[in-house]
């Protein structure tokens, strides 16, 4: 179960019409949910924990209870009321004292349906918050040198999503693409230049895969372009494989779009195709995103190719079904994020761009001056799927 209800009901009030106005409310809302009535001693432990205000004259109860309610870290509150017994007027005095003392709420109010599509959406969020909780993601190099404005707050980060992040020295990959076996992937291509760097981008796999595991990571983004004099080859068939397998994998070492692709695969189950904006008409909202990968999983086919920039190792031209899209991107201080729900057009290969490009019509084309006025560095993340209000909220 992923619901608990606890309840909050003043004495003054008849038990017993009490307990019927509660039954009738919590049946009408069609949950599956642990009622814990008023004992508070495992709240926080469920994913999505509600307070039931039943009846007003519930303030001070509730003053008495935040201290020890405040310890189990378990923010923010959910007060949810039915509106009778002066519930929601007990109910706004409680939020208003949690903002006085600087927590975040909600009170839970309206139709059956209303609260329940809110509930629903709430405790989807929260699972996906828990999946963050205790995760490692690892920082293999440093971010790359352009990046310049492209820094995190690892504090919040930790603070925040329970993520830990975990630098990883180039060297130790490199040793271990070293040790790895060179041989070749499942993958084909019929241009002998890409069959030639096979076996050297499944050797960057192998020896990627075999950091996560002894690094105990979900996650890592890498400073990929140090690859390119170090071994003559590219990550880019690694991270799409990896993704595609439940594991993160980001490029150049973009710490805000890897916490980006993060939170987007604990809400919506895929990592999402990290990209940079080549080319952005203002007018109609339109605009191209690329890069030399993308997960394999969100794609219905692709193509070898080599890498853009060095016009070595293997790149990934790949084609996403047309459709719904969000564009996503969270800042590395956690401040703010961009997300906004558009359509992909058209899937292009135009060769003078990185290999995999995407037109996408935002839905509102005035969101397009985010990217010309106030964007949250280059890279940012597309989803198959509108998942803006998700997102939004998962981050709030």
């Amino acid at each position: 179960m992923n619901i608990a209800i606890y309840t909050l009901a003043s004495e003054l009030h008849d038990e017993q019409a009490v307990a019927a106005i509660t039954q009738e409310f919590l049946a009408g809302l069609q949950l599956d949910f642990d009622c814990r009535g008023n004992d508070y001693s495992d709240y926080g432990s469920y994913p999505l924990s509600l307070i039931y205000v039943q009846t007003g004259g519930t303030e001070g109860v509730f003053r008495k209870m935040f201290a020890a309610l405040q310890e189990t870290g378990h923010h923010p509150f959910y007060l949810l009321t039915s509106g009778k017994s002066n519930s929601l007027a007990a109910s706004m005095e409680i939020l208003s004292y949690l903002r006085k003392s600087g927590i975040d709420g909600e009170i839970l109010h309206g139709s059956n349906e209303y609260i329940n599509k809110r509930i629903r959406m709430l405790e989807r969020v929260s699972i996906a918050r828990d999946k963050l909780r205790g995760c490692r993601l690892g920082i293999i190099g440093e971010p790359s040198d352009w990046l310049i404005s492209s820094d995190v707050d690892r504090m919040a980060v930790q603070s925040r999503l329970g993520i830990e992040l975990v630098d990883i020295p180039m060297t130790e990959l490199l040793e271990e693409i070293q040790s790895a076996p060179l041989k070749m992937p499942g993958e084909l291509s019929a241009n002998p230049q890409i069959v030639g760097a096979l076996p050297g981008a499944n050797q960057i796999y192998m020896a990627l895969k075999s950091m996560v595991e002894k690094c105990h990571l979900q996650g890592f983004t890498l400073r990929c372009f140090d690859l390119l004099p170090a071994v003559r080859n590219t990550g880019c068939l690694a991270l799409a494989k990896l993704n595609a397998e439940g594991i993160v994998a980001g490029c150049e070492g973009d710490i805000p779009a890897l916490l980006s692709m993060m939170v987007a695969k604990s809400l919506v189950g895929v990592s999402g195709f990290q990209a940079n904006p080549a080319r952005i008409d203002p007018e109609t909202g339109e605009i191209l995103l690329a890069h030399c990968t993308i997960p394999f999983n969100m794609v219905d086919s692709y193509e070898l190719d080599t890498h853009f920039e060095s016009g070595i190792g293997v790149g990934i031209r790949g084609f996403m079904k047309e459709g719904p899209v969000t564009i996503f991107k969270l800042s590395g201080d956690l401040a703010r994020c961009f997300a906004e729900e558009g359509v992909l057009v058209r899937n292009q290969s135009q060769p003078d761009l990185c290999r995999t490009q995407q037109v996408i019509q935002l839905s509102d084309k005035s969101r397009i001056s985010y990217f010309l006025t106030n964007p949250i560095g280059n890279h940012h993340i597309v989803l198959p799927g509108h998942w803006k209000v998700l997102l939004e909220e998962m981050i709030r």
